[in-house]
């Protein structure tokens, strides 16, 4: 049975990871941030040794974009410098590799979805920092790691802890007692629910393939008007979604119009991820679902 040290074990991806591993017979352990914090090098080391991990999976991210813009070089410690370190101790103990990246590492200028092997070119300091972070780890230790990028992540009872929520718990939260709401409708995304990217990540690291760059995101794409008005729709909320063009900026903050991933190599090794609107119908069953 091989072994998964996991980093960021009670995030949206980290906890849906944790809850499969047992179909997929593998072992895991994680640690709480203050034994197991992904920036610290030291304890990154100290855990590898102590637990004698098949395959580390960090699922921690420095990602609020506004955040990002404000603190770069705090954006560029955790994705970048934090991710190379942990893949030359990965190299040096014989451990497998896999961290998570983003479509914003691509502009959205090709107008049409995003493959693995197209050239990178981030908009935005969070984009540019999951850009570089990807060739550290591959610098690091290319024969040894997955970096896998997604779009649109969403999941957990309560998102994301710094970010307060996800897309779809503060859209819920922001129409309530409204009879409409403004939604971007210029960015192309495939909106993809930690569930169903937690178990893929897994069958894709029991498949027996080749490290490298792959893209596991829910199948199609809608804008994120789109996406809220579906999402409306299952909550049962009459709020109306009045898409609007924002030229894909929010503030200062440039997004790319169509990041959407398509995810060729995942596809050739039979791995393929529902629709978004299956992940999103998988999203409400959970959160309707009693607590374990």
């Amino acid at each position: 049975m091989k072994k998964i040290l996991l980093i960021g074990a009670t995030g949206q991806l980290g906890s849906a990871i944790l809850s499969d591993t047992p179909s997929f017979g593998l072992e895991v352990v994680y640690f709480p941030k203050a034994e197991l914090d992904a920036a610290n090098n030291i304890q990154v080391e100290e855990k590898i040794k102590a637990t004698g991990p098949d395959i580390l999976i960090n699922t921690s991210a420095y990602h609020l974009l506004p955040e990002c813009e404000e603190h770069p070089e705090k954006a560029m410690e955790v994705n970048v410098a934090a991710v190379y370190r942990m893949a030359k101790l990965c190299k040096q103990y014989g451990v497998t590799f896999v961290n998570y990246s983003t479509d914003y590492v691509f502009d959205g200028e090709k107008g049409s979805l995003n493959a693995e092997i197209d050239p990178v070119h981030p908009l935005q300091i969070y984009g540019i920092s999951k850009a570089a972070g990807e060739f550290a780890v591959m610098d690091a230790h290319k024969e040894g790691s997955f970096i896998i990028r997604t779009s649109g992540l969403y999941g957990g009872r309560t998102g994301s802890r710094s970010k307060g929520g996800n897309f779809v718990l503060n859209i819920i939260k922001e129409a309530q007692g409204k009879d409409t709401l403004e939604v971007a409708s210029e960015q192309i995304v495939n909106p993809t629910y930690a569930g169903h990217l937690g178990a893929a990540s897994l069958r894709l690291l029991s498949s027996g393939a080749a490290p490298g760059i792959y893209h596991l995101a829910n199948e199609g794409y809608c804008s994120w008007a789109e996406f809220a008005t579906e999402a409306f729709r299952l909550a049962g909320k009459r709020t109306r979604v009045i898409p609007v063009d924002r030229g894909g900026k929010n503030g200062i903050i440039t997004r790319p119009k169509f990041s959407a991933l398509e995810n060729i190599k995942a596809k050739k090794l039979g791995i393929k991820l529902p629709s978004w609107q299956e992940g999103l119908v998988s999203y409400f069953n959970f959160l309707n679902s009693p607590t374990k």
